[in-house]
């Protein structure tokens, strides 16, 4: 053959292969949904050891028996779930979809179908055409107000869902990092206070404070004798005083102006030398996995809340504006990285 001529079957495999990646994409919609549906349902919670027929489970999860067997069967051919003739039997990552499972992501899918997100997604190419979040065409004021203050029973499936997926990432941080060197840490938008109660478990010579709006705050029942809360709005209100300040997935939520705003809240009542950590999804060397999920989460940023993932050199700028000196980079085992500045 000339350096010219091809065969029938080069080019069939060419063809076929950027056809697949779109043929992918396109209908990824679908085995999300059913996840989703699935997760909603509790259909995980209603197998155990033995395969449980698909009759048996559609008459426990109020649900048809054949859409159902329909919908499990594709979950199957991704691993979630195992078909065994009309019964399904767990696999390790359906195991993750029961209620009690000690690294459940049930509340993270479910988080995924409801109504907030769906909506959002749906109107993605307002955020690409005009640079703003998709969320203001649902919500005029933004994701915190249409959560806390319009759909409180959509607000604690989100919680639920960020609480499932922080724990995974937890355990990577508490791997990483040697929070010991700290007698006080304050946890800035600490949510649930799942990070900052594992770290106090850790290190026995730390005390922690927990601050997040009042909502949050109100809502909690932590009992931990070396946790204090403080409940205020961080660009509002004054900031408790600690060695270190911890910031996770919270800076990711919010545009340059706003992520400025809350580091020169906390550099307000640092000390000198005081330790700023950020932990979240942060650009830069990774392998096509993590790629994908930070760019992931970067769109998810960009339509939801207007926010964005960025690199540590974007990090250190905000960081240098704001008074804390360049952040150093440590990678965990997980997704998320931890950048550390210092007060200068």
């Amino acid at each position: 053959m000339g350096a010219d001529e091809t065969r029938p079957g080069d080019l069939i495999v060419d063809v076929q292969r950027p056809q697949e990646i779109i043929r992918t994409l396109s209908t990824a919609v679908v085995p999300c949904r059913c996840l989703c549906v699935v997760a909603e349902l509790g259909v995980a919670d209603e197998i155990d050891d033995p395969a449980v027929s698909v009759d048996e489970l559609a008459s426990r999860c109020g649900a048809n028996a054949d859409a159902l067997n329909r919908v499990l069967r594709l979950l199957a051919s991704y691993g979630i779930f195992r078909q065994v003739g009309r019964a399904y039997a767990h696999t390790p990552a359906s195991r993750l979809l029961r209620s009690d499972e000690p690294m459940s992501m049930r509340a993270f899918a479910r988080m995924w179908g409801a109504p907030m997100f769906s909506t959002v997604f749906s109107n993605l190419e307002h955020s690409v055409r005009t640079g703003a979040p998709a969320v203001e065409v649902v919500e005029p004021s933004g994701t915190w107000d249409y959560y806390f203050h319009d759909h409180p029973g959509e607000a604690q499936i989100f919680a639920q869902g960020m609480s499932a997926r922080a724990s995974v990432d937890i355990a990577a941080v508490l791997d990483a990092f040697d929070f010991s060197r700290y007698r006080t840490i304050a946890d800035i938008g600490g949510g649930r206070g799942l990070l900052l109660s594992a770290i106090l478990e850790v290190t026995p010579g730390s005390k922690g404070v927990l601050f997040d709006l009042p909502t949050v705050i109100d809502a909690l029942d932590l009992q931990h004798e070396r946790l204090t809360t403080q409940a205020g709005d961080f660009f509002v209100d004054s900031l408790p005083v600690a060695n270190a300040y911890v910031l996770m997935d919270v800076l990711h939520d919010w545009d340059d102006t706003h992520c400025i705003a809350i580091l020169t809240a906390i550099r307000r009542v640092a000390a000198p030398g005081a330790t700023l950590l950020v932990i979240e999804n942060v650009l830069g060397e990774q392998d096509e996995e993590q790629a994908k999920r930070r760019h992931t989460v970067d769109v998810v940023m960009l339509a939801a809340t207007g926010g964005r993932e960025r690199t540590a050199i974007e990090l250190s700028g905000l960081f240098n504006r704001a008074g804390f000196s360049n952040g150093a980079v440590t990678d965990t085992s997980g997704p998320v990285r931890i950048v550390e500045a210092a007060a200068t």
